[in-house]
């Protein structure tokens, strides 16, 4: 028997119904059948079937195109400090487990819908938490989320010296949230906002409140290391470099020399700073280019000076409609590097775009190689670190490609 609660109640239809059933967490307001007289945003809400069949409680969004997230469809299920603190301290302990206490000193703590909290991420820059709240109701809540975080980290011997807020992306607006960034509370924090990090033996300055996203990409931590294993005595080009983590871990790997290109002069700037960090300056030239003018550019030249090439875009896409177009860039920049690389050369390629399924990713490789006239022998296929966990019911969650190659 369903607790009786006075939440508002929806009935959904058929559809939301088989989606909800089969595990996964969202709504959409489109297919709501009957909604109540009156429901606050970002309130708790109960989902119904059309044959009164109880279906799961979570945030109701007034604005989103997402209506309901649901958080449990256990009927007898209740949502106070209690039930928080079990979902934080899951996510910590699973952290801890799956990271080990190197690792789990810079990691991601909270990953959405993944943990049961959507909408939220948290990411842990040593004595540092960086969020992003990206749904109504989670932004009704996050006092407690913070609170019950900085509470057990300190439990488990990790004091929080601070929570950074990075709210300044527009997605927000679509839920009726403001943007910003600081950080949160009138509690002391560090007076910097660049963290000192270490990640695979490799010394970093994560700059959380101006770095893309939360400041530094932690997905890609262990591609970076399968990359590392490959790179003795070669010659690398890092394209899309950012901060210059995959150059980075080339150089630790034992690469001759690498070459590091990004389009944001500011991208490497803070990439220069961390090979100076790492005593890497010398091993690493840095190129402020377009990639998709570089790599024809490098065609042009006629020299094969790489023997492993690197390619860890942004997202060409951000919704399905453009997949199309991110399908083109896949393949055109895979089909450049492939040009540039003598036969035995290696290619580490990736994606970070969820619309950017796998099987469509795989298609414009392929295609990209039937185009350069090479046969690719996989090394590896990768996703994303196990901070970022998948959950098999929410293919939102799988969201990063990985592969490494050899050229045949």
């Amino acid at each position: 028997m369903k607790t009786q609660r006075a939440f508002p109640a929806f009935t959904v239809s058929e559809k939301a119904e088989l989606s909800l059933r089969a595990g996964h967490p969202w709504v959409y307001a489109e297919e709501f059948v009957k909604t109540p007289a009156v429901c606050e945003n970002g309130a708790l809400a109960d989902v119904f079937s059309q044959k009164g069949a109880y279906l799961g409680t979570g945030f109701f969004s007034e604005k989103s195109k997402i209506g309901i997230r649901v958080l449990s469809s256990n009927a007898n299920e209740t949502y106070g400090a209690e039930f928080w603190r079990r979902r934080v301290k899951y996510a910590l302990d699973y952290r801890l487990a799956v990271m080990g206490r190197t690792d789990f000193r810079c990691c991601r703590l909270i990953f959405g819908e993944a943990d049961g909290m959507p909408g939220l991420t948290v990411d842990r820059f040593e004595n540092v938490l960086v969020s992003q709240v990206l749904s109504y109701g989670m932004e009704q809540i996050k006092p407690l989320i913070y609170s019950l975080l900085c509470e057990l980290l300190a439990q488990m011997g990790y004091p929080v010296e601070g929570v950074y807020e990075r709210n300044d992306v527009a997605i927000r607006e679509l839920e009726g949230l403001p943007q910003y960034k600081g950080w949160y509370g009138s509690v002391p924090h560090p007076a910097s906002t660049v963290a000192l990090i270490t990640e695979n033996g490799i010394k970093y300055e994560v700059d959380f409140e101006n770095g893309q996203k939360t400041g530094f990409f932690l997905d890609q931590k262990y591609n970076r290391l399968a990359l590392s294993r490959i790179c003795e005595g070669r010659r690398v080009l890092d394209c899309f470099t950012h901060t210059g983590s995959f150059a980075l871990n080339a150089v630790k790997g034992g690469a001759e020399h690498v070459t590091a290109a990004d389009l944001s002069e500011t991208a490497l700037e803070c990439a220069r700073r961390n090979a100076r960090l790492n005593g890497f300056e010398n091993k690493i030239d840095f190129v402020c280019a377009d990639i998709f003018d570089y790599l024809p550019a490098l065609a042009e030249s006629k020299k094969k000076e790489y023997d492993l090439i690197v390619l860890d875009p942004p997202a060409f896409t951000k919704s399905r409609r453009t997949v199309g177009a991110a399908s083109h860039g896949y393949r055109e920049i895979n089909f450049r590097a492939m040009k540039l690389l003598p036969r035995g050369g290696y290619l580490a390629t990736a994606s970070c775009s969820h619309f950017m399924e796998e099987k469509l990713f795989i298609k414009a490789v392929a295609s990209a190689a039937a185009e350069a006239g090479v046969s690719l022998k996989q090394i590896e296929a990768r996703a994303q670190s196990p901070d970022h966990p998948v959950l098999w019911n929410v293919p939102e969650t799988n969201y990063l490609k990985f592969y490494l190659f050899q050229l045949i």
